[in-house]
């Protein structure tokens, strides 16, 4: 029942699967675990993450704990039609390909609700919102879910507010091993790496703007610097803008600092970071591009429309001259740069994040009774068993605080 491109390219996606798999000894571990416990049996597992091999391999994962999986993308630029390919191959349900039109891109997400899952993993909160908004019948078969991004939580969090959110949610981005390393260093790099392997140009002696001075921006400022870039951060929260400055980066409004960036990378979660009052200050050339969720941070429907020409001006880079002669160029048509024009986080970080996705679901089915809350925190000791887990596939050891030590960190008495 399976919607994908083209089935005959699973061979080169098993290859991309077992690469990962071979890098993520996190997930290898907690796959052994699943395959004996059988957290998932006979339930039907939902999964809206970006579909590249990491994500196929924890959906083999939950498969080995017992899911009956059914899987789509969470962005139309970010699927790997030969890993869904894959996927289908050994079994798992899949509806999802690369370049979805808005419309199919819809339809797939539908599909993956419409079987009435009892578990949801979501990516940014579009199967959460479908259920509640196009099949609020089927709510009373989910037991709860996972979200994996700071866009996906912002959704949650305004849709418990409003007394909208109908079943548990974990909060798998605030997860110390997630947003310290994923966000951070697993951003910092893809990011680089889609930008590098679509343009191949220099980075070094560029300005490069960095809209947001979250994890994600810090990530993708330091590896700007590391590159011999100097790095222009743009922010609207005042404490980030002066951490910004004291870790050595220039901080401007957008409108300043448009007339002087070659290279602009949004990471903010929000809407239209970059717009028409920006355009029109920038340079001839300068390259746009977007690390946040959703396409909506960099203008480019607007731009598409202050465009009196346009022209493909390589793979994955979009051109646009405005009146005034200038050209702006948009890698991935303004949406996730490390996706759609990369490979996403290296297998070692998703490792890291996947392993917290996979814990979380089980505890969550393990203490479906006893939730009283819509929004969840990941347990500590989920988070512990992770960084554990890491420092011993690392052969490293670290103390361990004694008996009187932690009489002494728990008492108010010196």
């Amino acid at each position: 029942m399976s919607i994908i491109r083209d089935p005959s390219l699973w061979e080169s996606g098993k290859r991309k699967i077992d690469w990962v798999r071979g890098n993520m000894s996190l997930l290898r571990g907690i796959e052994e675990e699943f395959s004996e416990s059988k957290p998932f049996a006979g339930l039907k597992v939902a999964l809206s993450i970006h579909l590249e091999a990491k994500t196929a391999y924890l959906c083999k994962v939950l498969a080995a704990g017992g899911a009956e999986m059914y899987i789509t993308g969470s962005n139309p630029l970010s699927t790997q039609d030969d890993v869904a390919a894959a996927l289908v191959h050994d079994g798992l349900n899949v509806f999802a390909w690369h370049a979805a039109t808005a419309e199919e891109y819809h339809s797939h997400i539908s599909e993956v609700v419409k079987v009435g899952p009892n578990v949801i993993i979501d990516d940014g909160g579009d199967l959460v919102n479908m259920i509640h908004n196009e099949y609020p019948e089927l709510i009373k078969n989910v037991i709860g879910g996972c979200e994996e991004t700071t866009t996906g939580i912002i959704r949650l969090i305004n849709m418990d507010r409003a007394g909208e959110l109908k079943f548990p949610m974990m909060l798998v981005n605030n997860a110390r091993c997630k947003y310290l390393f994923d966000n951070r260093y697993g951003t910092g790099q893809s990011v680089w790496d889609g930008i590098n392997r679509t343009t191949n140009l220099i980075v070094a002696g560029k300005n490069v703007v960095v809209a947001g001075y979250g994890w994600c921006g810090k990530g993708v400022a330091m590896r700007a610097k590391g590159f011999g870039a100097s790095v222009i951060v743009t922010e609207v929260d005042p404490i980030k803008a002066m951490e910004a400055v004291m870790d050595g980066f220039k901080v401007m409004k957008m409108e300043e600092a448009a007339k002087i960036g070659d290279l602009f990378v949004t990471v903010t979660g929000c809407k239209d970071v970059i717009t028409e009052r920006s355009f029109y200050n920038m340079k001839d050339g300068a390259i746009l591009c977007n690390a946040g969720h959703f396409d909506c941070e960099v203008d480019v429907a607007g731009l598409k429309k202050l465009a009196v020409e346009t022209k493909a001006a390589r793979n994955n880079i979009d051109g646009y001259k405005l009146s005034n002669g200038r050209w702006l160029y948009v890698i991935g048509e303004g949406r996730l740069v490390n996706l759609a024009a990369g490979d996403g986080h290296p297998a070692e970080i998703m490792d890291m994040s996947f392993a917290i996705q996979a814990l979380s679901a089980a505890w969550l089915v393990k203490n479906r009774d006893s939730l009283t809350s819509k929004i969840n925190p990941v347990p500590e000791e989920i988070d512990a068993s992770v960084a554990d887990r890491k420092l011993k596939a690392w052969g490293l050891e670290i103390d361990r605080l004694t008996d009187e030590q932690e009489r002494y960190l728990n008492s108010w008495q010196v």
